[in-house]
């Protein structure tokens, strides 16, 4: 019964230091989310910058797995270079090992302070920040009480005979001391919990200091696992950043392991408190570590490109958007133009899908309208992050001008996909499925609005390529004619309601919400007519007719 308490005590101290973490993180994250990311994403200009950006992000955070994620994900945007990716880590590993180190300096009695502070915060503050940082004050609070909780538990244990001599097993086996603590490190999601583990057993005389240097050393590279498995369905690009960060730690382990028996010799020697010697070892190793690591960083980022190369280029994907050419705005524009023409003709061939499919009521033509507005939104965020690497390096006002135009008409374009996947195709899906029949009116009315819109997109695509004036003319002339079909064509529905015939009344809402839906397409599509007017002084801001 007291070894099942004594279990229950540690797995329960264990369980409120995950959940301090989590909570510090969670609070973290909604007190300084967007300018830790931001700062994360700018503070990389540099090797030096990111490092210290790693570092930051980490001691805020209290996970380095969580600033790898990050930092993962801008290289896979393109935010950030690989290299420099690589050097962020190296920053929250010694981050990492810095919060360790805090944790262990016998500041547990600031836990009820903590605590009490963190709720204050949260209840009284009424925006997000405070309440974050309540939260995150909570979450210390918590974690330094688990630190005093796994002290006690673990204090019965040194007189416990099969943990004696499990330990012992382990001081002869030091890689399996360090495969054991890698793998609490991975189940755990956390080698700053295993190293706090380690650190009670040591305060408690359990460990030599042989056995102490391979626990840190497996907690370390334990830690790089999860954020490799959580990118394994990323790109490459993000691969290839926690790939490294694992390949760092597992050559500074294999390199450390050997050495571990001199090492522990000479840390005999040294006046160092057995009850802090795993947080030493650990801030130790992730320095040495760091400082090692960085200079190699470039060739790091190389192999890694070798080992896990890009995937070849689907259809789904961006084709035009070659990173090549950034250096060169006249080329990169022209790439990204050709980019967005692909996103209108997905929408074109939405459009007719939608039209068939409610002109020959067929379900079929629908089944790829999903699929086809995913990758509607997937090439526009791609171009707009493509335009935003394009400015970095500064443009003339003409070429900014561009930049602007193209993005302007992808976001159109990814709106007009959202009304045809969200709305209009639903509309049509309600025809079909519940077998309803339009009037011979309302249905020619509803398809010449159809074709009309198709007929539209197509010269706002030629707009967009040769910024026509006369075109652009004739594409505002013709938003006014839609206006007035989708108001001629609701007050002759409802004429045909006040005159009772019942193909009406079935359909009106259908009628009218397709009406609705056509007509805000088609005001996407003329926007892009907008600059060129407004650049040619054709363009007034209100409709409103001034006063005589």
């Amino acid at each position: 019964m007291e070894s099942t308490i004594v279990m229950v005590n540690l797995f329960g101290a264990v369980a409120l230091l995950l959940f301090g973490l989590s909570q510090v993180k969670e609070g973290a994250t909604r007190a300084f989310g967007i300018r830790l990311r931001t700062g994360l994403a700018q503070g990389t200009n540099g090797q030096a910058r990111s490092f210290f950006a790693g570092f930051a992000a980490t001691i805020v955070l209290q996970s380095s797995t969580a600033t790898a994620l990050m930092i993962a994900s801008f290289v896979e945007k393109g935010l950030v270079r690989a290299r420099m990716a690589q050097i962020v880590l190296l920053g929250a590993n010694v981050g990492t090992a810095v919060t360790a180190w805090i944790v262990a300096t016998g500041v547990d009695w600031l836990s009820p302070l903590l605590i009490l502070t963190g709720v204050m915060l949260y209840r009284a503050g009424r925006s997000s920040a405070k309440q974050g940082a309540g939260t995150a004050l909570v979450g210390i609070g918590l974690m330094l009480l688990s630190l005093h909780l796994l002290g006690l538990a673990t204090e019965p244990m040194r007189q416990s005979p099969a943990l004696a001599a499990f330990l012992n097993m382990l001081d002869t086996a030091w890689p399996v001391a360090l495969l054991f603590a890698a793998a609490l490190a991975f189940i755990s999601s956390s080698s700053l919990a295993v190293v706090v583990l380690i650190l009670s057993l040591s305060a408690a005389g359990s460990l030599s200091s042989g056995v102490t240097i391979a626990l840190v050393l497996g907690a370390n590279l334990g830690g790089a696992i999860p954020p490799f498995i959580a990118t394994l369905s990323a790109a490459a690009s993000a691969r290839r950043v926690t790939a490294g960060n694992l390949a760092v730690r597992a050559i500074g382990c294999l390199i450390a392991l050997p050495l571990a028996a001199p090492v522990a010799d000479f840390l005999q020697t040294l006046s160092l408190s057995p009850a802090k010697l795993p947080v030493d070892i650990h801030l130790l190793f992730n320095v040495a570590l760091a400082i090692l690591a960085w200079p190699f960083s470039s060739l790091l980022s190389g192999v890694m490109l070798r080992l896990i190369p890009d995937e070849p280029k689907a259809e789904t994907g961006p084709l035009y958007l070659d990173d090549g050419a950034l250096a060169t705005p006249v080329i990169a524009l022209s790439g990204a133009t050709r980019e967005v023409l692909r996103v209108g003709d997905l929408i074109e061939t939405m459009l007719i899908a939608t039209m068939n499919a409610f002109d020959h009521n067929d379900l079929k033509e629908l089944r790829d309208i999903g699929k086809l507005e995913k990758q509607v939104d997937v090439l526009q965020q791609e171009v707009k992050l493509y335009l935003s690497r394009l400015g970095r390096g500064g443009l003339n006002d003409e070429h900014g001008r561009r930049s602007i135009v193209i993005i302007d008409y992808a976001i159109n374009l990814e709106h007009m996909g959202d009304i045809i996947e969200k709305s209009l195709t639903e509309q049509v899906r309600k025809k079909i499925d519940n077998g309803l029949k339009f009037s011979d009116e309302g249905y020619q009315e509803l398809m010449t609005l159809f074709n009309l819109t198709i007929d539209n997109l197509r010269i706002a695509q030629t707009i967009f390529v040769t910024r026509d004036a006369d075109l652009a003319r004739h594409l505002m002339e013709v938003k006014v004619e839609v206006r007035h079909m989708e108001k001629s064509s609701s007050e002759r529905h409802l004429e045909r309601l006040r005159d009772g015939r019942a193909d009406s009344l079935q359909t009106s809402s259908l009628h009218l919400d397709i009406l609705r839906d056509l007509k805000r397409i088609n005001a996407h599509i003329v926007s892009v007519a907008h600059p060129i007017l407004d650049e040619g002084g054709l363009l007034i801001e209100s409709r409103l007719r001034l006063p005589r």
